[in-house]
């Protein structure tokens, strides 16, 4: 399938069918497109939860306000992002690019005070945003890699941030929610897999200067 013939074909699913599953192998491709994706400088300054307890599956559904992704999807997870964003970070990201291309640390050294000069001029909801920015960034990847492996995806934003924060406990782990996100196959049931979809056309939506 195309990139184009698969954008074509997905929609933003509404309901799954529970009896179909995604395999291990599949899911794994994803998230390993998802460990790749870009960010700015590298950092990945968010974590995925792939959440799985039933218990704690139905506490978001509640949080979610009882949509029926989170309770029929194959796999859903918690976008979250990095609350805490300082000089430890790019530190870490550092270690291990000096590790990854077989160098010294201290040439990486300019980068390193480079990255610290830029993250310094935002305040701290500054880098929240930044870090939900690169999140959306990845989220955008994982859309595309689903849509393009035939799996149904629906990132969402219709939930309770905080309860959601309070149920994975995040706050003691210095993250907080951005979207849930849902996978699977969607239903026969679902409506919405038969609605056009509305876009703006070409004209509209590209501007050439």
């Amino acid at each position: 399938m195309s990139l184009v013939k698969a954008f074509q074909w997905r929609y933003a699913t509404k309901k799954y069918d529970t009896s179909r599953k995604i395999s291990p192998e599949q899911f794994d491709d994803l998230i390993t497109t998802l460990q790749l994706s870009p960010s700015s400088y590298g950092l990945q300054p968010y974590t995925f939860f792939i959440l799985q307890d039933p218990a704690v599956l139905e506490q978001i559904s509640r949080a979610a306000f009882g949509q029926p992704q989170i309770t029929t999807g194959a796999y859903v997870l918690a976008v979250t992002v990095q609350t805490d964003i300082d000089e430890s970070t790019v530190k870490k990201y550092i270690d291990k690019a000096a590790v990854a291309r077989n160098t010294e640390r201290k040439n990486l050294e300019a980068r390193e005070t480079f990255v610290n000069s830029k993250l310094s001029l935002l305040s701290a909801e500054q880098k929240i945003e930044w870090a939900e920015k690169q999140a959306f960034l990845a989220v955008g990847v994982l859309v595309s890699a689903a849509a393009e492996a035939g799996i149904d995806a629906s990132p969402m934003e219709g939930f309770d941030r905080a309860q959601v924060d309070q149920i994975l406990g995040l706050k003691e782990k210095n993250l907080k929610t951005t979207l849930l996100f849902a996978l699977g196959y969607r239903s026969s049931e679902d409506e919405f897999a038969t609605i056009p979809k509305v876009r703006k056309t070409k004209e509209e939506l590209f501007i050439t200067i």
